[in-house]
């Protein structure tokens, strides 16, 4: 019987033959951390008696979340974090460095890895062909002392998307309407395979967009073969030799198959508050927002922040609209400075934040206020998740985004001209 994505990876780390549904304690390869759930995993690991990670030179912990930090709180966590990076030879990304899944994906992910993080949207990862998912603190820190873990290995679900994707249409796009038609928890468990002619014409950011929402289907990873375009963004890191080709068998068996045509997909967003509350932005055009963001782990990288520019650049953001930009990474950061992107946005009106996640988590740097509406490049709308309950937060590409900030209100980004 040929083997999914999923199923290969977990059986070459295990060292046996694995299908959907059965049990194995698989070798890690690199396990991180966030400050929001640091200070857990860590604590979790001594209340355990390990005496600390299993392999420290690829034990990552990111301060990302709540950085600069915005109250003390988080700076003793923060202190904490780094006295323990420091005492065990741990991987330190301090402030300014991004969001820990842009970052490992630039740095760290690698076809055929197993990488878990205590942050779900590890998942991220799975576009370089890793099998990349997020864990509780408590198993987070199992992995960090014993440099393995157990793992059910997940059914899978191909995703098959034929067709060239439309002009002002995105992976983002297409991943809300996926999400909308499992609805949040149509792919508990499961792995979400991405395949088709517009994953291969894809470029590995539009597939970290893919794998990066994976999650909010209820998925236990999103996964993407390793071809040459994975080979080619590894080789853009300095790391090609972590390249090898790895694709699912012909005959693999999976849970369930989605045939997508990509020509007939239109920009979406997500209303509020639940991600798979799904709708054409034609069917929400025309409402008012106070704020726009466009950054984090879903929609922050440079290719982003270049598509945002070319709909801003020589316009100025509408009055009363506050956008806010934050580069997933202090190397998309670079590259956007050095591009001259940050220029373009910031003189149409945009306050650009140092890399970090600020708004989507809502800890910092964009709080919004009673009543306030977001248009948000981010993962998550849920009631409450950009810092305040009484505000309403949807979901878009960055293009729409973009659109939004120049006029507005909701905006189809195919009708900028």
């Amino acid at each position: 019987m040929g083997q999914t994505l999923a199923e290969k990876i977990l059986s070459e780390k295990a060292g046996r033959s694995l299908h959907a549904g059965e049990f194995a304690v698989v070798p890690v390869d690199v396990t991180l951390v966030q400050d929001g759930t640091g200070p857990l995993a860590v604590r979790q690991l001594e209340a355990m008696g390990l005496a600390g990670p299993h392999r420290p030179e690829s034990t990552l912990v990111f301060l990302d979340h709540g950085l600069p930090s915005p109250r003390q709180e988080l700076s003793n966590d923060h202190l904490f974090l780094r006295d323990f990076a420091r005492l065990t030879g741990c991987r330190l990304y301090d402030c300014g460095s991004g969001v820990c899944h842009q970052v490992v994906a630039e740095e760290w992910a690698s076809p055929g890895q197993v990488v878990v993080g205590a942050d779900s949207h590890t998942c991220t990862g799975g576009a370089l062909g890793a099998f990349a998912t997020g864990m509780g603190s408590t198993d987070v820190a199992v992995a960090m002392g014993l440099g393995e873990n157990w793992f059910r290995v997940p059914e899978s679900v191909r995703v098959v998307v034929s067709g060239e994707l439309p002009a002002g249409v995105y992976a983002k796009d297409l991943m809300l309407w996926l999400i909308g038609q499992l609805g949040a928890d149509g792919a508990t468990y499961q792995a979400l395979e991405f395949d088709g002619e517009a994953i291969s014409a894809m470029d590995m950011s539009g597939r970290l967009t893919l794998c990066n929402m994976a999650v909010e289907a209820g998925a236990k990873t999103g996964l993407v073969g390793s071809d040459q375009v994975t080979r080619e963004y590894l080789a853009a890191s300095g790391r090609e030799w972590q390249w090898r080709e790895l694709q699912p068998d012909a005959d693999a068996e999976y849970a369930s198959r989605i045939e997508v045509d990509a020509g007939q997909l239109v920009p979406m967003v997500a209303r509020p508050h639940r991600v798979d509350n799904v709708a054409p932005v034609s069917e929400v055009a025309g409402t008012p927002v106070h704020q726009v963001f466009i950054g984090s782990c879903t929609n922050g990288r440079i290719e982003d922040l270049r598509i945002a520019a070319a709909v801003l650049r020589d316009r100025k953001v509408a009055a009363g609209v506050r956008l806010l930009v934050m580069p997933a990474s202090r190397r998309v950061y670079l590259e956007a400075l050095r591009a001259g992107v940050l220029a373009d946005l910031v003189e149409a009106g945009a306050a650009v934040s140092p890399p970090g996640c600020g708004p989507c988590a809502g800890v910092h740097l964009g709080i919004l206020g009673d009543g306030e509406v977001c248009l948000s490049s981010t993962n998550r709308n849920f009631q409450g998740r950009m810092g305040n309950p009484n505000s309403s937060v949807y979901l878009a590409s960055p293009a729409t985004c973009a659109a939004t900030a120049l006029y507005g209100v909701i905006t189809d980004p195919r009708e900028v001209v």
